[in-house]
């Protein structure tokens, strides 16, 4: 393992990072203006996301909060509605809680030091490099799991690439190859590079450092980087009731502490070890709700950061006779809501039932139109 470049070789390789960056970057909303505010956003979504899909999501979210008051002033439920969908919901909690105390303590501008960025809830290292470097053209550098491959490449390090040693090696080497005055696109231009050429499937026919790369050298590249042993996905089973009273289905919210925090779902069980349906029943009869099965509308699979959920779902009638304001007493206690069922879409839902809603509720719309002859 190489712990270091020379001198030379640290000068070509930032030159040749930046003539590459220049031709091929792309073209994506953030960087028309390098505006503080959409650096932060970008950046916050683009953890554990893929670009498409961050290029979306930015651009939606930007249609409705153009600027960081817009965020601050923002209920939590349309914060999370707007993030639904990019998962780890408690990144979008502590960009709401971020964005009050921007306006509170520092007019609405994000802050440009290091010590004031660190200070915001929810903005950890990382973060904080990738504003200060690519907003602000501060002569830091982020480094991200892109940087991490690059520099774990070019150095052929051998040991797990987040731990000591050799991440102090990569944080120092990407901080000593940053041309001064340059810090905006050489930040951009590792994590580019290491996303489009020096990938998990390294491009080495393509890239414009094989020179300088001892793992290319040495026939090890797709050895590299080594990571700390996957942690195991645990298979989890839920069950879940749609339940409908005079055109509006049932929602429960969830706590605001914990998984999917003040969200809404239909109501269930997070986690059964025998018969889901009968386990979804019985709990739902201790809450003094009767209901009969009228249909199983199949299964939903959503991969979570240490998990596999699969989600049974079922259609369930109630007494007829019931009106919602009837339920709602039999659910004194239990935060709840009805909601026409043409409306789940403007709340916010964990994922698995916010692919349950659409299927099901667009099977209902399909089925009203045939009946229209639409």
């Amino acid at each position: 393992m190489k712990k270091t470049f020379s001198f030379d070789a640290a000068q070509g390789i930032s030159a040749a990072l930046l003539r590459w960056f220049d031709v091929h970057k792309r073209p994506l909303p953030w960087r028309e203006r390098y505006a503080p505010y959409e650096v932060w956003i970008s950046e916050v979504m683009l953890q554990q996301t893929q670009m498409e899909r961050g290029v979306t999501y930015f651009q939606r979210w930007m249609s409705r909060f153009p600027d960081i008051r817009s965020v601050a002033e923002a209920t939590e439920e349309e914060i999370l509605r707007h993030w639904e969908g990019l998962g780890y919901y408690r990144r979008a909690r502590f960009l709401h809680q971020a964005a009050k105390a921007v306006v509170e303590k520092h007019g609405g501008e994000l802050p440009g030091s290091k010590d004031a960025l660190s200070a915001l809830p929810g903005l950890g290292a990382y973060t904080v490099d990738a504003v200060l470097s690519i907003a602000f053209e501060q002569n830091v550098v982020p480094v991200d799991a892109n940087v991490e491959r690059v520099f774990s490449r070019l150095l052929d390090i051998g040991s797990p690439i987040r731990k000591k040693p050799a991440a102090d090696i990569v944080k120092r080497e990407a901080l000593r190859l940053l041309p001064e005055g340059h810090a905006r696109d050489y930040a951009q231009a590792l994590m580019e590079f290491g996303a489009l050429v020096c990938g998990k499937s390294p491009r080495c026919t393509e890239c414009p450092l094989a020179e300088w790369c001892e793992a290319h050298r040495l026939g090890l590249e797709r050895e590299r980087p080594v990571k700390d042993a996957a942690a195991t996905m645990v298979p989890v089973t839920s069950a879940h009731g749609i339940i409908l009273c005079q055109k509006h289905v049932l929602l429960f919210q969830r706590p605001a502490s914990g998984l999917w925090g003040n969200m809404w779902e239909f109501p269930g069980l997070d986690r059964v070890s025998g018969d889901p349906l009968a386990e979804l029943l019985s709990m739902l009869q201790e809450r003094g709700l009767k209901v009969e099965v009228l249909a199983p509308l199949g299964s939903v699979s959503h991969g979570y950061t240490n998990h596999r959920l699969t989600a049974h779902f079922f259609r369930l009638g109630l007494d007829e006779g019931l009106a919602m304001q009837d339920i709602s007493k039999k659910l004194d206690g239990i935060p709840h809501r009805f909601v026409r069922w043409d409306s789940t879409g403007e709340l916010a839902m964990p994922a698995h039932h916010r692919k349950m809603a659409e299927r099901y509720f667009m099977r209902k719309v399909r089925v009203y139109a045939e009946q229209l002859h639409l």
